[in-house]
């Protein structure tokens, strides 16, 4: 056995046994499958243990594997606390900061925004990472992140920037076959198209007053552009922020005067590289955009 295995091939180890799939620990670490199944089958190799046996088809720890994982993650946290210094000490305004939003702020907002920014720091390189799930900004997954929920880390430093408002909207072919509704009820009662967490959606309408059941949803996607581009073509009332949802001036909200739909916007991103002078003009410039909006 080599004294100290390759951390490449731990790393593969750590994001495969953290998320018990290969394909998912490829996608995080931006390999193949099959790349990562070799350095995987590497490690194993280079210690003489075998680390996972399938279970389905998932992946699960060995005896082996399960005394492996603590040591490796301790050495995965320690390239990150390595990973933040380094882009803490950067001393210019060059580079790349990678920034996650919904898909609805990624293709709508931010492209704007990013324009500024990079006329103020040409060399400043924007990434985009478009996503309805909450960046894992402690795995430097994203430099800066668009929330809705303050994060309760205290690693993390936040900052509210503004209150959305959106309403639920409907296109003209389904007020044309189901009606405009008059009361929270026969709202409910129509088409509706779902994006994300049903069940969380479900619960946040009850708490609206409005009594929608999960028959209601006729189609849904977990991207919410497509969501919303599937209610534009009349298949179901779909939530939207109010100024995204303006650039559809035939999409028309319901009960606009009833249902008060506001929410927290969020800039977010680690307390040390919060220090790099790239990240923090990009970082006071979206805050600064967001807020003027």
């Amino acid at each position: 056995m080599n004294n100290t295995p390759d951390w490449t091939l731990l790393r593969a180890f750590l994001e495969t046994a953290q998320t018990g799939s290969l394909s998912a620990a490829a996608r995080r670490l931006g390999l193949t499958q099959p790349t990562l199944s070799r350095q995987v089958a590497a490690l194993e190799d280079a210690t003489g243990l075998m680390l996972f046996e399938r279970v389905g088809r998932g992946l699960a720890l060995t005896e082996a594997g399960r005394e492996l994982l603590p040591h490796a993650r301790r050495m995965g946290e320690a390239a990150e606390r390595l990973s933040f210094s380094v882009t803490a000490l950067g001393s210019d305004l060059s580079g790349p900061v990678r920034i996650s939003a919904s898909y609805a702020y990624a293709a709508y907002l931010l492209p704007g925004f990013l324009g500024r920014i990079k006329q103020a720091a040409p060399r400043i390189h924007p990434e985009i990472i478009a996503s309805d799930d909450i960046s894992d900004l402690m795995r430097r997954e994203a430099d800066i992140a668009v929330r809705h929920l303050r994060p309760e880390e205290p690693e993390l430093v936040a900052r509210l920037v503004f209150e959305a408002r959106g309403h639920f909207y409907a296109a003209p072919a389904l007020l044309a076959r189901q009606g405009r509704p008059d009361t929270k009820e026969a709202l409910a009662a129509m088409d509706w198209v779902g994006f994300g967490d049903d069940t969380r959606f479900l619960s946040y309408a009850a708490e609206l007053g409005i009594p929608l059941q999960p028959s209601a949803f006729q189609a849904s996607s977990e991207n919410g552009i497509t969501a919303w581009e599937m209610a534009k073509a009349g298949l179901g009332v779909c939530a939207m922020e109010e100024s995204i949802a303006a650039l559809s001036p035939e999409m028309e909200p319901l009960l606009a005067s009833e249902i008060d739909i506001t929410f927290p916007v969020w800039l977010v991103t680690h307390r040390e590289i919060h220090t790099s002078p790239r990240i923090r003009l990009v970082f006071d410039m979206l805050a600064e955009a967001f807020s003027a909006r």
